[in-house]
């Protein structure tokens, strides 16, 4: 008896809603466990943004500082980035870029969106479509861009667009080696494979909005593109706005469909964007350095354009 109520003692008075003696040991234990495994997982995330991502970035703003030659590294201070600016394809490659953009916003933003629109008044079939509209981003991007130049794209009668324009008695274009249409046929084709992904997020949206509005809108008589205009655009313009966001920071790093499609820099350097131009220093003039300076004032626009953009939207 004694020893029982010795023991209870060094246990201390049981307090309302607290588990005594092992049990609570038991359930910290197993909270203990949990937070472990949990920042295991997060642990094992961050390993890999570190290597994989900070870690080349780092190392990207020191060699921009250096110059390498015959295995021997010096600090050069801003010589790389005076070096890389007074190049003439610099202002080429910046303009090329910003014109791509510019039409990507006109064309590859809106047309997702209003697919979407199209899609969600769709009662039959959706599946169907969707899955259509989907699938050229289960497409590898190489072999996406490679359908279109040699079968949309080819300047003969024999492509596709020029047999269309063709039939409609309209003139022909050389497309990829025009200088005026590089840049709209690569908007286009870019378009074609990639909106797939941003149709399926502009749905979710669009069906997250109360079927209410739409009804009472109807009752005032309201036509579909008022519908669109007071009703959908207002209900989803902060999916609208990230989307936006997003869409200007990827097509600023044009690189994969000036490579494939006009061959790297185009006819007279009509499709060379920045991208690539890093891409060129790096290996095919051998200077990192260079590439390293460019890609962090890369790395500086778009860093300085997202700031602002969200400073701006942050409502």
């Amino acid at each position: 008896m004694a020893i029982l109520t010795t023991t209870a003692r060094e246990a201390g008075p049981a307090v309302p809603g607290r588990p005594a003696g092992p049990r609570r040991y038991s359930v910290r234990r197993r909270r203990v466990g949990e937070n472990l495994t949990g920042h295991a997982f997060l642990f094992g995330a961050v390993l890999c943004f570190a290597f994989f991502a900070w870690y080349p970035m780092i190392r990207g703003v020191i060699m921009s500082f250096q110059r390498t030659r015959r295995g021997e590294t010096t600090w050069v201070g801003w010589d790389n980035y005076q070096r890389i600016v007074d190049d003439p394809a610099f202002a080429t490659a910046w303009k090329n870029t910003l014109y791509f953009t510019v039409l990507a916003l006109i064309i590859g933003y809106a047309v997702p969106f209003f697919v979407a629109v199209l899609l969600n008044e769709f009662r039959h079939a959706k599946g169907y479509l969707r899955v259509l509209v989907y699938l050229p981003v289960m497409l590898p991007p190489a072999s996406a861009l490679f359908l279109f130049k040699y079968y949309a794209y080819d300047p003969s009668d024999a492509g596709l667009f020029n047999a269309i324009l063709k039939g409609l008695h309209l003139p022909t274009s050389q497309w990829m080696q025009s200088t005026t249409m590089t840049m709209p046929a690569m908007v286009l084709a870019s378009t074609w494979m990639n909106m797939g992904g941003a149709v399926l997020i502009y749905l979710a949206a669009l069906q997250n909005i109360p079927g209410d509005l739409y009804e009472a809108a109807e009752l005032d008589g309201a036509g579909i593109w008022k519908r669109i205009r007071h009703v959908t655009i207002p209900q989803t313009r902060l999916i609208l706005s990230l989307m936006a966001m997003l869409q200007i920071v990827a097509t600023m790093q044009l690189f994969i469909e000036p490579l494939i499609l006009a061959n790297g820099a185009g006819a007279q350097d009509s499709a060379l964007s920045v991208a690539y131009l890093i891409y060129q220093h790096g290996f095919f003039q051998n200077d990192l350095n260079g590439a390293a300076a460019l890609g962090v004032i890369m790395l500086a626009v778009l860093g300085g354009f997202s700031a602002v953009y969200v400073r701006l939207f942050s409502k």
